[in-house]
């Protein structure tokens, strides 16, 4: 049996839009002592409560308004949903900027690990005051539904990911309904992923409720803020302070999220519409809003890195020569300076793929084959037989070509993949950039694997292993000589990855860690499936006077602190 969880069968990607957009983990480096962050990991305007005024209206301008609220549903785990839910429903840990972990006090008072033989166990005490808007308190039930829904063994609930929550052997109740004993069916460091956001039991009661409950409705909620309206028409959605709510009291009145064009976002920010919105990779953009008096640019590492993929089942990248080669061919710091003109970012690129630059614990583990290094890269190709002829290498008389494939409207990726046309060029390669329909890339291109070399973002997390595992996990056999890569994209893997992922994931030794991390990342720097770029920032427009909101990268905000400052 193979040392894994099993795979998840959701692509964890999120792309570019068109001209736009628990115990803390031992040190990072080397000899034991913490590394800062190469790039700045928060730029929220923190100030301390006490100096945030009471009172005032926000309204954050969304570039798009899902139908589906319930962020563990397959069509809800977007980027907007969790926006809006955070300042609404429980969470059991938060992370701070480096992604470092703690409780949540105002719904967990404890949550630890009580044993670890035969089975791990965690044992979770909940807030005594915690409720649900319908008065209902929060209890070991909830947990419970939730982990039913999410488990993956009722194929009717249709989750997001059962990645974790498989792991679950059982959710019993503990000494009294506020106390939840979860025992794990293997080893699992991770856990602190579970129960985020955690949904009331209603929700998951049943396949209906979990698919369409929450559809253009958030009906329940838990927290510093309640939806005083919701125009699912008017795609605008209003909280009001919760006056129901335990902890520290919200600072605004009102939050009003409400969607925005993103062709018409910068105006309605500019004529005082809104007040924060997410200006993404737009150079053009950035420079408006900090023409504006104001406003000011909020900029930070972000949770999203841009990443070249290379699929190892395509006729000439199947050599693993070749794929070292062409990797060592591509100059990343350049690709990054074009993306990111303009936007007054440092050109940093990301050199793992687990940790991303503003993560505790990150350090750089491309050695030589994150290099740029076109000689060498020559050389390689010559080994494989690529001999050069002319201008274009060659090999029994067939030319060394790569079909390069792009979402058609996708400008960055589109960008990256004329960059890396000139530049492998310069080693004798041709690369055909495919354009291909946007609702076709991922299912009619990478899912089966006809393509050589892509680009798409992946999203990152606090949790490393649960959240990148399945990007890089061996095939497992199909019918005949098929392989089923499931989410693994780049399609080559082993099982020394496998088993150095697993043992990341499962040792109970926080100390021990980081350095497997570390471990399992340099396996796949060898391998060559994905060749991470850089670490995409944060562009967060806000207006100068407001505070604790903007780039936040992996902390999780306090909607209760958010306000205006003098």
């Amino acid at each position: 049996m193979r040392a894994r969880w099993p795979v998840a069968l959701t692509v964890l990607v999120f792309l570019w839009a068109v001209g736009a957009c628990g115990a803390a983990p031992p040190s990072g480096g080397r000899d034991g002592t913490p590394l800062p962050s190469p790039v700045k990991a928060l730029d929220i305007n923190q100030v301390a409560r006490d100096k945030v005024k009471n009172g005032g209206t926000l309204r954050w301008g969304l570039s798009d308004f899902p139908t589906q609220w319930n962020y563990n549903h397959a069509d809800g785990s977007l980027a907007n949903v969790k926006v809006v839910i955070s300042a609404l429903l429980p969470r059991v840990f938060r992370s701070d900027e480096r992604g470092r972990l703690s409780l949540d006090t105002d719904y967990v008072t404890n949550a630890r690990i009580t044993a670890t033989s035969p089975n791990q166990v965690i044992t979770y005490t909940i807030n005594p005051k915690a409720r649900w808007s319908d008065g209902k308190p929060i209890t070991w039930e909830d947990f419970a539904a939730q982990w039913k829904a999410m488990s993956g063994r009722d194929g009717s609930y249709r989750a997001d990911s059962s990645i974790a929550y498989e792991n679950i052997k059982s959710v019993a109740r503990g000494s009294s309904d506020r106390e939840v004993v979860v025992t794990l069916a293997e080893p699992f460091n991770e856990w602190q992923s579970l129960f985020t956001p955690l949904y009331p039991r209603s929700t998951n009661a049943s396949p209906d409720e979990f698919n369409s409950g929450w559809i253009n409705r958030i009906p329940v909620t838990a927290g510093p803020f309640q939806v005083e309206k919701f125009d699912a028409k008017g795609k605008t959605i209003t909280l009001a302070r919760s006056s129901q709510w335990w902890g520290n009291p919200a600072k605004l009145d009102r939050i009003e999220f409400r969607h925005v064009q993103p062709t018409t976002m910068l105006r309605a920010f500019t004529k005082g519409e809104i007040d924060v919105f997410d200006i993404g990779p737009s150079p053009e953009n950035y420079a408006a809003v900090r023409e504006v008096w104001d406003a000011v640019v909020r900029q930070a590492a972000g949770p999203e890195y841009r990443q070249l993929t290379f699929n190892g089942e395509s006729e000439v990248l199947s050599d693993l020569r070749v794929r070292q080669a062409i990797a060592l061919a591509i100059d990343r710091k350049a690709i990054m300076e074009i993306d990111l003109k303009g936007l007054g970012w440092p050109i940093v690129t990301l050199d793992h793929h687990f940790l991303m630059n503003s993560q505790y614990g990150y350090r750089s583990n491309a050695g030589a084959h994150g290099a740029y290094d076109p000689k060498r890269a020559a050389r390689l190709l010559d080994e494989a037989g690529w001999k050069l002829s002319g201008k274009v290498r060659s090999k029994n008389g067939k030319p060394l070509r790569l079909r390069f494939v792009v979402p058609a409207g996708v400008r960055v990726t589109e960008t990256q993949a004329q960059v890396v046309r000139l530049m492998l060029q310069k080693i004798g390669v041709q690369v055909d950039v495919a354009r291909v329909r946007f609702q076709d890339f991922f299912t009619k291109h990478l899912l089966p694997g006809k393509f050589d070399i892509t680009a798409f973002s992946y999203p990152s997390s606090p949790f490393p292993i649960s959240s990148a595992y399945d990007i890089y996990a061996n095939g497992e056999p199909g019918r005949g000589d098929e392989v089923k890569w499931y989410s693994n994209l780049g399609r080559s893997g082993s099982s020394e990855i496998d088993q150095a992922m697993y043992d990341a994931g499962s040792t109970l030794d926080q100390k021990e860690v980081i350095e497997l991390i570390h471990a399992a990342d340099a396996l796949i720097w060898e391998k060559v499936n994905v060749l991470p770029l850089y670490q995409v920032p944060q562009n967060v427009a806000v207006r100068s006077t407001l505070a604790n909101v903007g780039a936040n990268g992996f902390y999780d905000l306090r909607y209760e602190d958010i306000g205006y400052v003098s």
